[in-house]
């Protein structure tokens, strides 16, 4: 979506492909970082979007047994906006919708999802879209797969991937929030389980972390087993963990850390989660998707506005993005191992801070490197491209 504005704000014309018929999906990525702030606030949109409905974050918080520990503080980035936003998803990209339709070559279709591609000559030259009213054949110089960790267009397109692996999932679930109920941290840690917690107004968003591959075994001891552990996490909760109505309200998230070892083919653009699937450590994947498409905006709408679009062009967009982003995944992988997998395999009867975190407890200064890595990224992206006169 953000690709598609940017585009059509320089005067590419754009098709923006939706499967759904609308963009009400729960438990999706809904942390909106200060580089995406920034990037808001470069395109003129930021003070629109403060408006709507949301909560402000400014440092980070472990709780750890009974110790809180700060692990990222954002105050002393150098950005505008010194928080992260928490909204909907479905409120951001239905807002960024509604900007790009402000431009004539902006296009966007709901209920029609790709089911195929064209193409000629080893080149990719559209795709295949089913819609209720029928197949759709569309016709492109170039095609974008920004569907996710299980891209359809990835896989049609056998792009090689490389797999780092995850120790968890996540168990995504609400429970209602009271005016009187207390400011908790982000994540709390107690033996063998971990548990997320975000404030979204009039409901806590939940996520119990577990082993990866567990869930079965959980959904067997049966929901009754499930809510009293939740209650244990979360006592002042305690009365409304009777929510969870059944295991139809709890949505398993399936960990999945990855990458394309090549993001295109001629014609093909793979960027977000469907070029890197990242943990939901530090919540940063909705934030480099943007950042993959401010990049290859700024890469891509001249050669795009010329009618051709090379695969140097292509290759240009991801050695501009691949090494921030392994950067990232590298660090989550070592939070992964180094902290959630100790504590999720903990048969301990007491938790302890582990060693990693204990440094933010000692070392305050610390906790300006993941407020950057999480905040900014290793290479935070600029809006390049002029608005079309």
């Amino acid at each position: 979506m953000m690709l598609g504005l940017l585009l059509a704000r320089a005067g590419v014309e754009v098709l923006v492909l939706e499967k759904h018929a609308d963009f009400l999906r729960d438990f999706r990525g809904d942390t909106i970082h200060p580089s995406t702030l920034e990037i808001l606030h470069e395109l003129g949109l930021l003070e629109d979007f403060l408006k709507l409905p949301h909560q402000e974050v400014h440092q980070l918080v472990v709780q750890v047994g009974e110790v809180a520990v700060p692990i990222a503080d954002f105050s002393h980035l150098p950005t505008r906006c010194k928080f992260i936003a928490f909204l909907p998803q479905w409120d951001f990209l239905n807002f960024l919708a509604e900007r790009g339709a402000s431009y004539p070559s902006f296009g966007l279709r709901m209920r029609a999802e790709v089911v195929g591609l064209f193409e000629e000559a080893g080149r990719v030259t559209g795709v295949e879209v089913a819609t209720p009213e029928g197949r759709l054949d569309v016709r492109a110089k170039l095609v974008v797969a920004a569907d996710g960790r299980h891209s359809v267009v990835r896989g049609k397109a056998n792009l090689p991937i490389e797999t780092l692996g995850a120790p968890m999932d996540v168990l995504w679930f609400r429970i209602s929030r009271r005016p009187d109920d207390p400011a908790v941290g982000l994540g709390r840690f107690q033996v063998g389980r971990l548990f997320v917690i975000l404030n979204r107004g009039d409901y806590w968003q939940c996520g119990f972390i577990i082993a990866k591959g567990t869930f079965d075994a959980i959904q067997r001891a049966g929901l009754p087993a499930f809510r009293d552990s939740v209650a244990a996490l979360v006592p002042f909760a305690a009365d409304r963990v009777a929510d969870i109505r059944s295991w139809d309200d709890v949505k398993l998230l399936t960990v999945l850390v990855d990458r394309l070892t090549t993001w295109y083919r001629a014609g093909l653009l793979c960027i977000g989660d469907a070029a890197h699937a990242m943990s939901p450590v530090g919540g940063v994947g909705i934030n480099l998707a943007i950042q993959d498409a401010v990049a290859a905006a700024n890469l891509l709408a001249e050669p795009l506005g010329r009618g051709s679009v090379t695969d140097d062009d292509l290759r240009c967009v991801q050695r501009r993005r691949a090494p921030a982003t392994r950067v990232v995944q590298r660090f989550q992988v070592l939070f992964q191992n180094r902290v959630v997998a100790p504590i999720l395999n903990s048969r301990a009867r007491t938790l302890t801070v582990p060693s990693a975190l204990r440094l933010f407890v000692r070392f305050p200064w610390l906790r300006r490197i993941p407020a950057r890595i999480v905040g900014i990224g290793l290479r935070p992206e600029h809006v390049k491209t002029a608005p079309r006169r």
